[in-house]
């Protein structure tokens, strides 16, 4: 029988794949670091040039992941290490893919169906962003929930463009629920990348990606996984994916760590 692929959005999974027992991998620079009182993980990933891309088959730019095995517990003070490391991470990114000046006006856009839990990180995220935006709309954050494509029989990266295009945001942050290849990082994990975000492409549903290419300002994406595809645990069951029996507080916990780091980047970002 020939190899099994189990597809992931995690680029520290899709660069464990390409490394095989090797020390490392040409075009890829990697840094790791652990908080002391918590032990949670963050990996720096930079894909430098066309080598790193073909190696883990990611675009060229910064992949950063937060494993943190008690994202999900509800745990308040296990939360707001995580929201601190999380909101320091978010605004270095997003000045950085502004040129190093602070933006003045951020999108925050909820990907997902609202319906289904395992795919309803980003609108959950949504409902509890701290919408700050002034009068003459020249500054603050504001929110998008455009659904999904089942939903409304458009295309969502038209959607977000048109809204772009109207509002002209300095950069978007875009959340949704991405698939894992390991079990371990399932509701654990928190991806940023600053190449933005290709919604469904975890679980084969290929849509047209929320890039700064398709929609004209940088984006940042955040993503958590939430399902896994079930050949990764059991031989044979393709097309198939697998969500923790708890996603629904799941779900619930983690949301409200990512919304309180992205307000606090509001917050800061008016400061």
């Amino acid at each position: 029988m020939g190899r099994i692929v189990v597809r992931t959005d995690l680029a520290v999974e899709a660069n464990e794949e390409a490394m095989n027992g090797t020390e490392r991998i040409k075009g890829i620079r990697l840094k790791e670091s652990r908080r002391s009182r918590t032990g949670v993980k963050v990996t720096e990933l930079q894909v430098m040039n066309h080598y790193g891309e073909i190696a883990i088959k990611r675009p060229k730019g910064t992949y950063l992941t937060i494993e943190a095995q008690e994202l999900a517990t509800g745990d308040e003070d296990y939360a707001s290490e995580v929201i601190s490391t999380l909101a320091g991470y978010i605004f270095k990114l997003i000045k950085r893919m502004n040129k190093n000046v602070k933006p003045q006006k951020i999108l925050v856009i909820g990907l997902g169906n609202r319906n289904i839990t395992s795919d309803s990180l980003g609108p959950a995220v949504i409902d509890n962003i701290y919408i700050d935006i002034g009068k003459q709309q020249e500054a603050g954050v504001c929110t998008l929930s455009p659904g999904v494509m089942a939903q409304t029989g458009i295309e969502t990266a038209g959607i977000i463009k048109g809204v772009v295009e109207q509002i002209k945001p300095d950069v978007c942050i875009a959340i949704d629920a991405l698939a894992a290849r390991s079990a371990v990082r399932l509701n654990s994990t928190i991806q940023l990348s600053d190449q933005g975000i290709n919604p469904g492409s975890g679980v084969g549903n290929h849509r047209v990606g929320i890039t700064r290419n398709n929609i004209g300002v940088p984006v940042l994406a955040i993503g958590v996984p939430t399902v896994i595809d079930a050949e990764g645990i059991v031989k044979g069951a393709g097309k198939m994916y697998v969500t923790p029996k708890d996603i629904d507080s799941d779900i619930k916990n983690i949301s409200l760590i990512i919304s309180k780091a992205i307000n606090r980047v509001g917050i800061h970002i008016h400061s």
